[in-house]
């Protein structure tokens, strides 16, 4: 147990899950003093050496926390460790890391008498609080659940983990574009303008708008202007005119966009100096048929690329893909569905639309591949599709992008409505990290298409339920 009793620091008991989230979580605590109980170890311990998407996090979080134990005597465990000179930048820890033996905890000190691993953490943080009053101890989960339980068992504070949280809500998320009310031209004061080839540049006033960032639209009400930032100085914007018409009438592989949030998604994904384009939004708004047809258009019609690799993630992959027959791309077939659905509506006005979409898939060069084999690649002149991305960490993610060499477009889309990790929410998905992390960068663009056009059935399903 910490040896400090000082109220002006705080002891954080941590739960599994925030060391399955970001595994060197017990750095990020500044001056305060973190308490791992003995129970989390031991489930880390079991995941360790699982077939689950989090053993790897689980192996990482051991390893550094044994790096920083290894000399520890048992007393010292227990009193605590200092983490100074660990992590980096300005919020290095300055407080101790110790190892709290609640297996030993006699029954007199525990409110919940079930052995369930739940709920001996939550009595480990109850006892801290009794023997450390008036001191704060804090835990820490993103367990719902578990927090409940801790504040109906009298723990007086309970907090999920959000030092790693960009955004505090999904709502503030980047949608990559900006809509002003009424006309666009009646807002702008003072405007300079060129002409490069059949290109149209305004230089406009930077405070027309609230944090601009590169690659950002710009559209109207009145649906008379639409335009994209190239440039951003301390005073000025630059930004190509695109014309409001001339957007909506972009085409990929007889495909056209049936609402202005396709319309700038298309705009992004066929222009060939965008090396990272993230598409959000709900079911049924077209991000898969969007980067499947420009893909398409991309590789067959004007051979800038070599192959595509399409690729998603799902919890169940890691676990059940090896019981599939069939060579990698067959096993992978049941969860790419979505492409091939997506192939046959591309084609379905075809004599022999199943010929087309196997002439087509030989011709495109379209391989289907795990997320679990893309570590240590490197592709080249590819386009990479990853499906389904809200699902990934941002480690894993990074793991993906880094995998990009040269002259290859990365296409990521995904639901944040519809995450499936036990780990994950919203704003801790590693698509939520992308979209705030690249908003700056000029090699990437994200578009969040709003519109449901799969069906009447889908759009009112997306509304109502």
């Amino acid at each position: 147990m910490p040896r400090k009793k000082s109220t002006e620091t705080k002891i954080y008991v941590l739960d599994t899950n925030i060391l399955l989230h970001e595994p060197l979580a017990f750095l990020s605590f500044k001056e305060n003093d973190v308490v791992v109980p003995m129970t989390v170890l031991e489930e880390l311990d079991y995941i360790k050496d699982s077939k689950k998407d989090v053993a790897r996090d689980a192996r990482v979080s051991i390893r550094s926390m044994e790096d920083l134990l290894h000399n520890a005597t048992p007393e010292d465990m227990l009193a605590g460790v200092s983490m100074e000179g660990l992590g980096a930048g300005e919020n290095k820890p300055t407080g101790s890391l110790s190892i709290f033996a609640d297996l030993n905890m006699v029954e007199s000190q525990q409110v919940f008498t079930s052995n369930e691993n739940d709920n001996r953490i939550i009595n480990v943080a109850l006892h801290l609080q009794k023997t450390y009053a008036p001191q704060q101890v804090v835990l820490v989960t993103k367990d719902l659940n578990m927090r409940l339980k801790a504040k109906g068992a009298g723990l007086a504070h309970v907090e999920d983990y959000r030092t790693d949280q960009l955004i505090t809500d999904i709502k503030y998320l980047s949608k990559g574009f900006h809509k002003f009310e009424g006309n666009f031209w009646e807002k702008v004061k003072s405007v300079e303008s060129r002409s490069e080839g059949r290109d149209t540049i305004h230089t406009l006033p930077r405070n027309i708008m609230e944090d601009p960032y590169i690659n950002e639209f710009l559209l109207d009400d009145s649906k008379h202007f639409a335009g994209i930032i190239e440039g951003i100085t301390s005073d000025t914007l630059e930004v190509l005119d695109l014309g409001y018409e001339r957007l909506m009438s972009r085409h990929a592989w007889g495909i056209t966009p049936k609402n202005i949030g396709q319309a700038m998604a298309l705009h992004s994904l066929l222009d060939p100096h965008i090396d990272l384009c993230i598409l959000t939004g709900p079911a049924g708004s077209g991000k898969t048929l969007l980067a499947l047809a420009a893909a398409l258009e991309m590789v067959v019609e004007k051979n800038m690329y070599d192959k595509i690799i399409v690729t998603r993630s799902t919890p169940e992959i890691a676990e059940s893909i090896g019981f599939l027959p069939g060579t990698e791309e067959e096993k992978m077939a049941p969860w790419l569905a979505a492409i091939t659905d997506s192939l046959e509506v591309l084609h379905k006005h075809d004599e022999n639309a199943k010929s087309s979409m196997n002439y087509i898939m030989e011709k495109a060069n379209i391989q289907f591949k795990s997320v679990n084999f893309m570590r240590g690649r490197s592709i080249q002149n590819s386009i990479v599709i990853l499906d389904e991305s809200q699902n990934l960490t941002a480690a894993q993610l990074k793991t993906i992008i880094t995998r990009c060499g040269e002259g290859t477009k990365l296409i990521c889309s995904g639901n944040l409505a519809q995450i499936d990790s036990n780990y994950l929410s919203a704003v801790t998905s590693g698509l939520t990290y992308l979209v705030e992390r690249f908003k700056n960068f000029s090699g990437s663009s994200t578009i969040n298409l709003d519109g449901v056009v799969r069906s009447r059935l889908a759009e009112f399903a997306e509304q109502e339920l």
